[in-house]
């Protein structure tokens, strides 16, 4: 089933689940959510704190649960491609601990969508073992962690090129 305006409307999880509509996209919903979670990004994150911030992100991991599964469940496949909301968490999580400039930022996102799409192990391992909406959550958490190492690395190598701090 692809879903559509009405079933993203339909229920307030389906809307959450959906990633505000970016999992609508007729081609790659996961980099489209991805790149949706890159544009509100200054948004969500500029008046808190990184550890409020973290807060936020768990409840927000949380409630991705919730509507994954209702949403899954909804459209009959547990991780459906229009179930966007991990890759949107787990690009909020990487994005605070990029670097601030707009390089480094696309640097992360094209990371993250590498880790997510590739699925190297422990990611593939979590991906076929948890089912459900922790498991649509969790195996974009830990590509997450995976672009994150990946960063910092390429940080500490090439922080100090000029090119990379504009």
């Amino acid at each position: 089933m692809r879903p559509t305006a009405n079933f993203l409307f339909s229920h307030p999880s389906h809307f959450i689940a959906l990633g505000f509509g970016a999992g609508l996209a007729p081609r790659a919903p996961g980099t489209a959510g991805t790149l949706l979670a890159w544009a509100l990004y200054p948004l969500i994150k500029t008046p808190v704190s990184d550890f409020v911030f973290l807060a936020f992100l768990a409840s927000l991991f949380a409630a991705g649960v919730i509507a994954a599964e209702r949403a899954g469940r909804a459209l009959g496949v547990p991780d459906h491609g229009a179930i966007v909301w991990d890759e949107m968490v787990a690009m909020w999580l990487v994005l605070l601990f990029t670097p601030p400039t707009l390089l480094w930022q696309a640097v992360a996102v094209v990371l993250f969508r590498f880790f997510d799409i590739v699925k190297p192990q422990p990611v593939r391992w979590a991906d076929e073992h948890f089912k459900g909406g922790f498991g649509v959550m969790l195996d974009d958490l830990i590509a997450a962690g995976y672009a994150l190492l990946v960063l910092a690395l390429l940080v500490h190598f090439f922080g100090d090129v000029a090119w990379m701090r504009t």
